[in-house]
């Protein structure tokens, strides 16, 4: 509207003549004392009670958005989009009632109801509260609680409350919201901006400013819409009513194909908890749930299992009811009908003009499920367990199935007048009367077999028809223009970095292009670094005629088959682009701008989105078949196992279980053994070189791709020639980006992209060769060293093992009194033994103990190195005393040296499996008389003669019994353990482990070598022990080890491992010692304060320090805190 220049008129119009509540002069409505009269009168009578009162600003949306002073947005809340207003005029923050039923948050009851005073002079009281809502502004997530009450056009008002405690800036003219964050940076919000300057105006001010003058033009805005399609317009469909119903009849006859669900051999049931629900969702639950089974599609389920149920909501605003059947899906055994190819199916259409398609109404509902595994769909809900008695949707195997339904259906008319792709149905004819005939068969035939259509979206008697991804017309087929839009509409670079990535994508065709480097020669001197940048008419020639190139035939190809495609993704914050590819052919390229709404969106939604834009453009390629869709976003490989799922991600993932692909993640950046591997590879495929390796006939499968490589089964040959495959396996082993993976790892990474002969074993041999590996890695494998056993005396007595239970028993200078109690305890009671078992305590190493029983005749058999296993016996029973010992402490409350003398009684005369029978029993042919033998007395007692010959026999039985328990022990020990040996001469790592005595209680050590070494085997001592080559370092540590503390070197590196980097006492423990208090602090908890330490200490790894308990350290290492101490005196 405008207006002619009369200045009385306009300063009319600017001062209006009264108040638009009461219509006098003199003040505005919201100073009006008749509507303040009328809420104070309101809030008298509905407010008694003493109420807290704020103030908030709301106006409608549009003028909101078109005032340069408030900012607006779209934002997530709980994971569901609000439209927000920030607001400094409101104290408090506030959500719309209608808005606040969606969230899934209970409101908490405020203990002072707050009355809330809108701009208009209005109060609305509030009595409740949503605590700890989640609002996410820009990836960002704040903590917010809001009130519900009335609001107009938003769905939440942030109010003074969040912007004070959150420190918020509102930029006014620029519409941001500027936040302070933790780190030191500053998260900018842009608002919203009006996207049009109309400004809406009453009637009555139109009438008021034509009476003043104003020049106004009449027009007429209306919605343009598609008109609607009626079936009886339509020539020969007319006739079809019954095939296109407004909703599926009911439950759908028995057909030649019903859906099969086939698990994996072993799969489990599928029980998944049902996913939490807002109470809108919960109505919307019940409802459809009611209408399945009133159609007759579900029935309940008594199964205990099953898949839980999430919505989806359409662009409508409806929800759509989803089952999560991702679980399911990884278990079904996948369906590979073979889809047709498409090529094949354009040749049929060679002199066709004209087409219809049709559109079956929700064709999964038309087809049964087979009777046994209508169980296998079952899903939980809040109101009961239920299972699918037709196809639904997110089923992995359904697209499979559904074209085999149709081609079956279809078959008298395929490859005459019809083409079925998955759900689409095209009729084709070359005259108008064929076409009148074909589509009357068509029609006939869904009716016969009681297939229902969408008239909405079929389309019928149409001269053009888009279909697989061209265009068909009676000129023939064309390549669909979207395909090619993408580089048609690439604007001209205008930085560096955009020339860099045109040439990146044009460069990766240049193989199609003759005389690339010539052409893109203009365009690649923009990107020298000392380069000013200057386009001119020689840099746009070049920009355009590699725009023709990449668009043209040879690039651009029809796909061939239905196998192997690959789909590349990726999003920013200018738009989303993807390429379709197959075997290295470029198929399409596609992108579109961010809409308004999708620049608000988080990074993984973005990437997500692109996904979704490509399945969708791309669908007749990709559905139904197998395909692999890359992304620079790393996370998106776990979409298929994300449980929190907010509602677009719902969406799209039903989307995408409809899908057979696989997302991988593409790094931006190329490594550097792709770059060496493209310098290499020519030199390789020299004569000389190529015959230089055995490829065992298969160098004829070698083929040649665009970026210059051999491609052996679609994997990179890597050539025998230079460093290359040491250079792969460093890259795959070494580098920072992999860090020692296994050899079954390693190869499963590799094998995927790289391959050359003998490739597995290479790996294999590569990885045990690696020194890092043998030295750092612990032992998952069975441990080394089948069980050895000593031999079963053939006498009592004649073969013992020994230990100490206590440390309290005589050492060093009292060894004579050690073997009084030897000669009282043992020899004076028994005899002299012919052998003692013991382990290298230092009393049964010292020379006068290996005296002593020197003199007596008793052979000593000590264990070997760091192997107590080998005095197994010994120290089994001294587990067993001291479990005895402890509960005569815990029932008699005694010490336990009192009660040591029964526990001996006790143990001598409990039944041992092994022998069955008592070791008193088994020494001296009868049992022990106890407390408990009252029975055995008068003629039950044996006399002489017969205690003399059941002893005799019962010596018999008890070496029978042990010989028994001694395989029976071998067998089971061996199944849990290895045979391995060594050579003399050999190499082989020490096992080493950290000393538990040390105090810390940092993680110190966790990173310290498992193994030292390498040592050279000397000698073979016994089946199981060797003899090392130990260097002076370890004087100290005896030289005979079992083969469990052995491991065998491979390594060709450099075999040098210094000692003094981690210090070996002679039990083969790391010893680390303290070197300086470097700090002091108090450790605060609930009822105590404990002093701590900070101590450095002496690792040549590097600086290590960890924080200690003063006292323990005081106890320990006394020297230190003095020093401490000392020095800060000095200072002083």
């Amino acid at each position: 509207m405008t207006k002619t220049p009369q200045p009385q008129q306009q300063q009319q119009l600017e001062a209006p003549k009264g108040c638009f509540e009461c219509g006098k002069p003199g003040h505005f409505k919201k100073d009006c004392p008749h509507l303040k009269n009328n809420n104070n009168n309101q809030q008298n009578n509905n407010n008694g009670n003493n109420g807290t009162r704020g103030r908030a600003f709301v106006i409608g949306a549009k003028e909101a958005r078109r005032d340069p002073n408030l900012a607006t947005g779209t934002y997530l809340l709980n994971d569901n989009y609000a439209s927000v207003l920030f607001d400094t005029g409101a104290e408090k923050s506030f959500i719309s009632k209608d808005f606040s039923e969606i969230l899934a948050i209970t409101p908490t009851p405020l203990e002072v109801e707050y009355t809330v005073e809108l701009a208009d002079g209005k109060l609305i009281v509030t009595k409740h509260i949503l605590k700890e809502c989640t609002l996410e502004l820009a990836g960002q997530k704040f903590k917010i609680d809001l009130m519900p009450v009335t609001l107009g056009s938003f769905d939440v008002v942030v109010g003074m409350d969040w912007l004070s405690e959150n420190q918020a800036e509102i930029i006014c003219h620029d519409k941001v919201v500027r936040i302070p964050l933790p780190g030191g940076e500053t998260l900018d919000i842009k608002g919203e901006r009006s996207d049009t300057p109309l400004n809406i105006i009453s009637c009555m001010k139109v009438h008021k400013c034509l009476r003043k003058g104003y020049t106004a033009i009449l027009a007429l805005i209306t919605d343009k819409t598609e008109e609607e399609k009626r079936i009886e317009d339509i020539p020969v469909v007319r006739d079809y009513p019954d095939v296109f119903p407004e909703d599926l009849p009911g439950f759908p006859p028995p057909r030649q194909v019903q859906f099969r669900i086939d698990l994996t051999p072993r799969a489990a049931p599928i029980a998944r908890a049902p996913y939490r629900l807002a109470p809108s969702e919960m109505h919307e639950l019940s409802n459809q749930l009611q209408e399945l089974l009133d159609k007759g599609f579900i029935r309940p389920s008594f199964l205990p299992c099953g898949a839980p149920v999430l919505f989806v909501k359409k662009k409508d605003g409806t929800f759509r009811m989803c089952i999560d059947y991702r679980e399911l899906n990884k278990v079904t055994i996948k369906n590979r009908y073979p889809l047709p190819r498409i090529d094949d199916l354009f040749d049929q259409l060679q002199g066709s003009s004209y087409y219809s398609k049709i559109d079956l109404r929700s064709g999964y509902h038309q087809l049964r499920i087979q009777e046994e595994d209508i169980p296998k769909t079952a899903f939980r809900t809040r109101y009961g367990h239920y299972e699918f008695l037709v196809m639904s949707f997110g089923l992995t195997n359904a697209p499979a199935v559904f074209m085999d339904l149709m081609n079956r259906v279809c078959k008298s008319y395929l490859d005459k007048f019809i083409i079925v792709f998955i759900d689409d149905i095209l009729i084709y004819s070359k005259t108008q009367e064929e076409h009148k005939e074909h589509l009357q068969l068509a029609l006939e035939l869904l009716r016969k077999e009681k297939l229902y259509a969408k008239l909405s979206k079929c389309d019928f008697w149409i001269r053009e028809v888009q279909f697989l991804g061209h265009v068909v017309n009676e000129q023939g087929i064309h390549v669909d223009k979207s395909k090619i839009e993408a580089i048609k509409n690439w604007e001209a670079p205008k930085t560096p970095t955009e020339v860099r990535q045109f040439l990146g994508l044009a460069g990766y065709y240049r193989r199609f292009s003759e005389g690339f480097s010539k052409i893109a020669q203009p365009l690649t001197a923009l990107t020298h670094k000392d380069k000013k940048y200057l386009w001119t008419e020689k840099q746009e020639a070049a920009f355009q005629l590699l725009k023709q190139k990449l668009c043209s035939t040879p690039i651009l190809s029809l796909p061939d088959g239905m196998d192997d495609f690959i789909v590349y993704c990726d999003a920013s914050i200018q738009g989303l682009g993807c390429v379709l590819m197959q075997r290295d052919k470029m198929i399409a390229y596609a992108s579109r701008q961010l809409k308004v709404h999708e620049k608000n969106y988080t990074t993984h939604d973005l990437e997500l989105g692109a996904v979704v834009f490509a399945l969708k453009i791309w669908r007749h390629y990709l559905y139904g078949t197998k395909c692999t869709i890359y992304t620079d976003h790393k996370s998106l490989q776990h979409i298929f196992e994300q449980k929190e799922l907010n509602m677009r991600q719902r969406r799209w993932l039903e989307l995408l279980n409809d899908y057979e692909c696989a997302i991988k993640y593409h790094p931006g950046k190329a490594n550097v053994v792709a770059d060496a591997l493209s310098q290499k590879n020519v030199e390789a495929l020299k004569p000389e070189n190529l015959a230089a390796e055995s490829l065992r006939g298969m160098e004829q499968q070698l083929t040649e791709k665009a970026n210059g490589l051999q491609y052996f089964m679609e994997r990179v040959w890597v050539p025998h020639h230079g460093n290359l495959r040491d250079l792969v396996m460093d890259e795959a082993h070494k580098s920072r980006y992999s860090i020692h993976p296994g050899s079954d790892k390693m190869y499963h990474d590799l094998k995927i992209l790289y391959w050359w002969p003998h490739m597995k074993a290479d790996i294999a041999t590569y990885v045990g060769k690696c020194l890092t590996c043998a030295k750092v890695k612990i032992e998952y494998q069975k441990p080394s060293g089948l069980l050895t056993q000593p031999e079963i005396p053939m006498l009592k007595w004649e073969q013992i093992s020994m230990d100490f239970i206590t440390h309290k028993l005589p050492r060093k200078r009292q060894n004579g009194k050690l073997a009084r109690i030897y000669v009282k305890e043992v020899v004076s009671r028994h005899e002299v033994p012919i052998s003692i078992i013991s382990d290298r305590d230092a009393r049964f190493t010292s020379n006068f103990w290996k005296s002593l029983q020197k003199s007596l005749g008793t052979r000593l058999d000590i264990s070997t190195a760091y192997h107590p296993q080998t005095d197994g016996q010994s120290e089994r029973t001294i587990q067993t005393l001291e479990d005895m010992l402890r509960a005569c402490v815990v029932d008699f409350g005694n010490s336990w040296e009192t009660d040591l003398l029964l526990v001996e009684f006790s143990y001598n005369n409990s039944y041992h499996t092994s022998i069955k029978a008592a070791p008193f029993e088994a020494l001296y042919g009868r049992k022990c008389r106890s407390p408990i033998c009252w029975a055995e007395v008068g003629d039950s007692q044996l006399t002489g003669p017969e205690l003399v010959h059941e002893t005799t026999e019962k010596i018999v039985q008890i070496r029978n019994r042990m010989a028994a328990a001694r395989d029976r022990q071998k067998s089971y020990a061996d199944k849990r353990r290895k045979p391995l040996e060594f050579q003399v001469g050999d190499k082989v790592l020490l096992k080493v482990s950290p000393w538990k005595g040390v105090i810390r209680f940092g993680k110190r050590g966790k990173l310290n070598p498992r193994y030292i070494g390498p040592f050279e085997i000397l000698k073979r001592i016994g089946p199981v022990a060797y003899q090392l080559n130990l260097p002076a370092e370890l004087d100290g540590v005896h030289n005979v080890f079992h083969v469990s503390n052995l491991k065998k070197c491979l390594s060709d590196e450099t075999l040098i491992v210094p000692l003094d980097e981690i210090q070996v006492d002679e039990q083969l423990r790391f010893v680390e010692e303290p070197v300086e208090i470097m700090d002091r602090e108090v450790k605060q908890l609930k009822q105590s304060k404990i002093p701590i330490v900070k101590v450095r200490w002496n690792s040549k790894r590097g600086p290590e320090f960890t924080w200690e308990r003063e006292d323990q350290m005081m106890s320990k290492y006394p020297h230190l805190l003095k020093q401490t101490t000392s020095n800060a005196d000095t200072n002083k």
